[in-house]
């Protein structure tokens, strides 16, 4: 087989890249091959190297790791291109939530204001995104172009529209609870089989197995008989917190990963509609980004003690496969073992009905050595089906739009759909208040 290369953009997330070399020093079928590790950063690039390097020597593992800050030489003769960088970085979430708190949006359902996904961040993410791929088209068209970075949903929409010939697909994180949620009712997560189809971020359990039977029973059974326990334990906005159950009760199908929680825009808004609301329903959205943030400043000190000569990463890191897709996805279609894996791409063939088919949906892929085929679902309760269009694909179509064009009464319509918003005035405001900010001075610039 031929030693497959795969470049990964953004590469300074130790986390991410230490477990995606754990993975395929673990996958004996991609014995041999490059890893491209690319990072604007010099520092954090280093970090990776050395780290993973560590770790392949200590798992007796071939492979060859480069580094470079070069993107187009990390792209030279690549098989495989993944995209997990972020432009703007978690300090310009906090700045922009201050601003948009003060004209008076708070989270719930706030997908393009207060939420990782808002305006001001996709506008640096699309246009990174534009300039990954048409350097890919350029310099590695049989690539295979991986997109992990926010936000998949309208990236997925965006590019694969505007790219025809890119190959692609798009990955998350969040359906892997269903691993966590597994464990958590005393289930093999390894004897589970599952259907779970939406958009990105907002997804739901419509088929779930254990070892060929029927789950949901189960699920059934541990809400009334331990779910309360279980949330006296457990911080606010869970997985398995009372919004998901009440969600489940109301819709039928059960909400997995992100679709509720902060991570995904912690829709519905009306669990959020001021703070004793929430703390009638175990949600704290705020309590939940201050602690994913400072997560992540504590886990740069932590990453950097491994650097200690005397520490064994394999140890430190124990060599147990990760439950992230990106090296299955890259193992199947490099050497055509067939798998079954959560995808976002277009809706080209129907595969989740009632969502317009040149717009991203979140479904199971067939993954095998020719690529990624989406698998049809049965699709999800009509009311479900007309929160994504009114909530995602409404919103979306409009952002797009409005980055493309450099639109900004388009990019106001976008606001004025936030939940939170009361008048256009406010909106306005908002946008203004964004514009004048320093730390993003190409804003103003682009939408006129």
């Amino acid at each position: 087989m031929k030693r497959i290369k795969i470049s990964v953009i953004g590469a300074g997330s130790a986390n991410f890249s230490l477990e995606l070399v754990k993975d395929i020093c673990l996958t004996p079928s991609l014995k041999g091959c490059t890893v491209s590790f690319m990072d604007i950063s010099r520092e954090r690039l280093e970090l990776v190297h050395s780290l993973t390097s560590r770790y392949a020597k200590e798992m007796k593992t071939e492979l060859k790791l480069e580094k470079t800050t070069d993107r187009r030489e990390s792209l030279r003769d690549a098989d495989f291109v993944v995209n997990l960088a972020l432009v703007v970085g978690h300090g310009g979430y906090t700045r922009v939530w201050d601003i948009a708190r003060r004209h008076g949006y708070r989270f719930g359902g706030s997908y393009h204001v207060m939420h990782d996904e808002g305006f001001w961040i996709n506008y640096y993410q699309f246009k990174l995104f534009e300039s990954v791929v048409s350097d890919v088209l350029d310099i590695c068209p049989n690539a295979w172009y991986i997109q992990l970075a926010n936000p998949v949903l309208a990236a997925t929409t965006m590019i694969c529209r505007r790219y025809p010939k890119l190959k692609y697909v798009g990955l998350c994180e969040g359906p892997r609870a269903i691993y966590d949620m597994a464990e958590t009712f005393g289930l093999d997560p390894d004897k589970i089989s599952f259907e779970m189809p939406g958009v990105n971020h907002f997804v739901w359990l419509t088929g779930f197995r254990h070892d060929g039977e029927d789950a949901y029973p189960i699920l059934d059974r541990w809400i009334k008989e331990k779910a309360v326990a279980y949330q006296k334990t457990h911080p606010p906005s869970n997985i398995l917190g009372p919004v998901a159950i009440d969600l489940y009760g109301r819709f039928g199908v059960f909400p997995i990963g992100d679709t509720c929680t902060p991570g995904g825009g912690s829709w519905p808004w009306w669990y959020h509609i001021d703070k004793s609301v929430e703390r009638r329903w175990g949600e704290d959205p705020v309590a939940w980004w201050d602690d994913y943030i400072r997560d992540l400043e504590r886990r740069g000190p932590s990453i950097s003690k491994l650097l200690d000569k005397g520490v064994s990463l394999s140890k430190a890191i124990p060599p147990r496969k990760s439950r992230q897709f990106t090296v299955p996805v890259i193992e199947s279609i490099a050497t055509d073992l067939p798998r079954v894996i959560p995808v976002n791409i277009l809706n080209t063939r129907r595969y989740l009905p009632g969502v317009p088919e040149n717009f991203e949906v979140e479904v199971p892929g067939l993954i095998n050595g020719n690529g990624v085929q989406g698998l049809p679902t049965a699709g999800l309760p009509s009311n479900l089906v007309g929160y994504i269009l009114r909530d995602r694909v409404a919103p979306v179509e409009t952002e797009i739009e409005a980055y493309q064009r450099g639109d900004r009464e388009k990019l106001l319509e976008l606001v004025m759909m936030d939940p939170w918003t009361r008048s256009e005035k406010q909106a306005e405001s908002l946008i203004r208040d964004v514009f004048a900010d320093r730390g993003f001075p190409e804003l103003a610039k682009h939408y006129t």
